[in-house]
């Protein structure tokens, strides 16, 4: 990509379409196009027909998505297959038709089946059953890989998609009841500093392994791929290790600053024992996370202080 390049970045304000926003600026990426879902529904065809006829960008980043934790997936799998699925379909159909140099898919790890082996290798999509769970949201990840398949052996288009592992960082969601694990332990170990508690509960074991990566280091691996890659074959992106939850929650206490206990409830699941992306593609190809997890963690509780209010425990 020139840096005069046209680029839509779609799902801007996300966790995901803001740090690449964010990196693109600091690479010096001036003619970035982005709208809001109010000024934008990507849901309607004829919408985002008229945006790619209007603006005509080069390369596309899609990082637009219906997300949610489990509670959200399992309550409401309608919306999010359908979302999805139309989300999806309409960028990468126009796309095609507006002959854009290159797209770029963002998917999910939720994508590999339930039992995949440690670590997930890209070549074990569609080996087995998914996480009931989480089941639509896959299956319409995993249809968005299939069409930039399909369209590349078809059309010749240039589409790539990417696989991150679980990600964390600024505009992340740390609401309790939908969050994921990482931004989740942040606010309650903030929380529990704030109101002088004398405990903090961790759901599980403590036992399961899971690994972070840190939305900087998402956006840097997918510029990356975006100047250096081409090729049908999705590619993990992660960072190769993981840490028991237990000794996130450990690491998550003393980066806060609260000085109370943790307690483990045991009667409530642990969920998967682990989840761990095979990069060795990815490295191969010459990219290599930099950000360590207590960097991160510190960032991510520096945005948390400065872009929510913090200072007020939630009722």
């Amino acid at each position: 990509m020139e840096l005069n390049a046209k680029i839509y970045v779609a799902g801007h304000r996300g966790l995901v379409g803001s740090a690449i926003i964010r990196k693109l600026e600091e690479k010096g990426y001036s003619n970035i196009v982005y709208r809001s879902s109010g000024d934008l529904d990507l849901r309607d065809k004829v919408q985002v027909d008229e945006f790619f006829e209007d603006e005509q960008p080069e390369f596309v980043f899609l990082a637009a998505a219906k997300v949610g934790g489990i509670v959200a997936n399992n309550d409401y799998p309608a919306d999010f297959i359908r979302d999805n699925l139309m989300i999806q379909t309409n960028v990468i159909d126009a796309s095609y038709r507006n002959n854009i140099k290159k797209l770029l898919f963002l998917g999910s790890t939720c994508i590999y089946p339930k039992f995949a082996p440690q670590p997930m290798s890209e070549d074990t999509l569609l080996s087995g059953v998914l996480e009931s769970t989480n089941e639509p949201y896959a299956i319409a990840k995993i249809a968005g890989i299939k069409m930039c398949e399909a369209f590349n052996r078809q059309y010749g288009t240039n589409f790539i998609s990417v696989m991150p592992t679980n990600l964390y960082g600024p505009n992340d969601n740390f609401d309790l009841e939908t969050s994921h694990v990482l931004p989740a332990l942040i606010r309650k170990f903030h929380e529990a500093k704030i109101e002088n508690a004398a405990t903090v509960e961790v759901w599980g074991t403590g036992s399961p392994k899971r690994e972070f990566l840190y939305s900087a280091d998402l956006a840097e691996a997918v510029i990356y791929l975006m100047n250096n890659y081409e090729g049908t074959q999705f590619i993990n992106i992660g960072v190769g290790k993981d840490i028991s939850i237990k000794e996130l929650a450990k690491k998550i206490k003393e980066i806060v600053g609260f000085n109370g206990d943790i307690i483990f409830n045991t009667s409530k699941p642990d969920g998967t024992p682990r989840k761990l992306v095979d990069v060795t593609r990815l490295n191969e190809l010459g990219w290599q996370a930099t950000i360590s997890l207590d960097e991160g963690i510190k960032k991510a509780y520096e945005w948390f202080l400065n872009n929510t209010d913090a200072t007020v425990v939630a009722e």
